[in-house]
């Protein structure tokens, strides 16, 4: 079955991103069907000429593909209701939810459906996103090609298997952009002791992070390499690192990344089904 329209089963943050992507690439607002049971959310959705309902019966009778985003907590009680009228549509679901495994999903809609586990983050919000996707035994070629479709239009993704590597990309990508604003925080701080204004940190320092970014994604450079062309020798630069080093920042970020990774498994345990 070819995939002509995509329901939303909640419209947050993630489902206004994707949308946003969606349109941008040419997909047909009248093809897109949001449903959230607070009417005020689908006002936006309505002005931009997608289909709005509260009534999820109806937004899966419509959908060819169907995009779970709802709060994890939530999901349970959200697709139980859903099996049968999603056993008649047969649509490819795609999930956006943190901790849910494809197993669950699966069981709650009544089993036998093509899933797609992803692992967004929130840079999505300005298309600069990255996700992690796992596809179950049933998802196709074509299915898979709608998904990529989909998140290239919020950043850039890799496909991971098995589905346990969705806790590893929680870590790396997931939270990250958490690690990244706080890392921000405390250079902000540093700099304005030093005497920048607000402002002059935030610009200098959210363009550098920028600017790095693009240069880790642009060049096939090792990361060693890339910091070590930055510092002379008993420069500056080369000063900075050191006290780094001499705080073991391998074995901070590891720590972080590990209780991150950790605690993504225990809530993956807890809302299993």
């Amino acid at each position: 079955m070819s995939i002509k329209t995509l329901g939303f089963i909640g419209a947050g943050n993630m489902t206004g991103a994707i949308v946003k992507g969606l349109l941008a690439s040419g997909f047909a607002p009248a093809n897109l069907i949001l449903c959230n049971r607070t009417p005020a959310k689908l006002a936006a959705f309505a002005d931009l000429g997608c289909i709005v309902t509260t009534d999820a019966q109806e937004a899966v009778a419509l959908s060819d593909a169907l995009v779970l985003a709802v709060k994890p907590q939530l999901m349970k009680s959200v697709l139980l209701p859903l099996a049968e009228s999603v056993q008649q549509r047969q649509p490819l679901i795609l999930s956006v939810a943190a901790a849910i495994g494809e197993a669950s999903i699966n069981h709650w809609l009544g089993g036998g459906l093509a899933i797609i586990r992803t692992m967004p983050n929130t840079p999505a919000l300005v298309q600069a996103g990255a996700t992690g996707l796992f596809a179950n035994g049933r998802v196709t070629e074509a299915h898979k090609e709608f998904a990529q479709g989909l998140f290239a239009g919020i950043g850039q993704y890799r496909w991971v298997d098995p589905e346990a590597l969705i806790h590893s990309v929680t870590a790396a990508a997931g939270s990250a952009p958490a690690y990244f604003f706080r890392f921000a925080q405390a250079m902000s701080r540093t700099a304005q002791v030093q005497g920048l204004s607000e402002d002059q940190a935030r610009v200098l320092i959210g363009q550098t992070m920028l600017g790095a970014a693009k240069m880790i994604l642009e060049t096939d450079e090792p990361l060693e390499q890339m910091c070590q062309k930055v510092c002379s020798p008993k420069g500056t630069t080369e000063r900075a690192i050191q006290s780094f080093e001499a705080s073991d920042i391998d074995l901070i970020v590891a720590k972080a990344m590990t209780a991150c990774f950790e605690r993504s498994q225990e809530l993956a345990e807890l809302l299993a089904d």
